[in-house]
């Protein structure tokens, strides 16, 4: 992988060039980053305290936090350093593992998207098969499975990004190292490369996105036949948190993913930074926070800890 190339390291360009603009930047990027690793480490860790939330739901929950935390942490930490530093190289090595990693979970992501969109499917449409079809042994399969996909996608966009050779300009036009701006700098014929990884960002992608149409579609219509309006508008309210990370996510890669490098333009950086930095703060308050099963998980963790600690008060003063 990437034997042909000629650079032994990149200039990343970054979010802006202004200096004015950089300190301020670093400021808000670094609170929403902080905020990302508070909520998602949060949810981890009450989905695993709480037994009410032990059930697929909470299990592909944990697991979505989990990628949020790790392809955040992938771009933040080297976009906040560079807006801090003059030195903006990146060796090739450095740049090669960020798009593989970064790539690798958010393929998972999208596979998540749409493991949860037909864990509600068959909740709302078959709620008595459910304990049945989403057994805790299905939903470690498709994790696993997931995991497995999205690594051997990884590679195969990683190996048609830099097996190219980079004579020519290496400066990249980004904040981190992503796949369009990346496969500009190739100074060989890049077509096939493209074919490679247009087809199977259209599997994991498109195909995510089909299985979650499919089964919203399914829900409606049998949302629909309920009698009860009260039934109607809990399972729309069950979805609806769903559907927002969807459209934040796919709605921003898709604008960037879907196109030819050549038409790459500055305000695609505008949509990497809504997918890559602000959808993983977004979602564990779209998804979980205003859901209430968490908050009841959440006022009784609280509840326990504080008895718990009144009670270690009382034993203290006793003795």
């Amino acid at each position: 992988m990437g034997r042909n190339h000629t650079q032994t390291e990149f200039i990343l360009l970054g979010i802006t060039d202004s200096p004015c603009a950089q300190t301020p930047l670093f400021v808000l990027f670094l609170l929403i980053y902080i905020v990302t690793l508070v909520e998602n480490i949060g949810i981890i860790i009450l989905v695993r305290v709480a037994p009410s939330l032990h059930t697929p739901m909470y299990f592909f929950l944990t697991h979505f936090a989990f990628i949020e935390v790790c392809y955040s942490t992938v771009v933040s930490p080297r976009m906040l350093a560079d807006l801090l530093s003059e030195d903006k190289t990146i060796s090739f090595t450095a740049c090669m593992m960020q798009l593989l990693t970064f790539a690798f979970f958010a393929t998972i992501e999208c596979h998540l998207l749409a493991m949860m969109a037909y864990d509600r499917h068959v909740a709302i449409c078959h709620p008595l098969l459910y304990v049945t079809i989403i057994s805790s042994r299905v939903c470690w399969q498709l994790v696993a499975s997931s995991y497995l996909f999205a690594f051997f996608s990884a590679i195969i966009y990683t190996w048609c990004v830099f097996g190219g050779s980079f004579c020519g300009p290496n400066r990249i036009d980004h904040f981190f190292c992503d796949i369009v701006p990346v496969l500009k700098l190739v100074c060989s014929d890049t077509h096939s490369s493209e074919m490679v990884i247009f087809a199977f960002i259209t599997i994991n992608a498109v195909g995510a996105s089909v299985v979650i149409l499919l089964s919203y579609i399914s829900i409606l219509c049998t949302v629909l036949k309920m009698c009860s309006a009260q039934s109607r508008a809990r399972a729309f309210h069950t979805c609806a948190s769903h559907l927002t990370a969807v459209v934040l996510l796919f709605g921003s890669a898709f604008f960037m993913y879907l196109q030819p490098p050549s038409s790459y333009r500055s305000l695609d950086k505008v949509a990497s930074i809504i997918y890559a930095v602000l959808t993983p703060m977004l979602n564990p308050f779209i998804y979980s926070l205003r859901n209430k099963e968490v908050k009841g998980a959440l006022v009784k963790c609280r509840t326990r800890f504080f008895n718990h600690w009144q009670h270690g008060r009382v034993l203290s003063s006793r003795t």
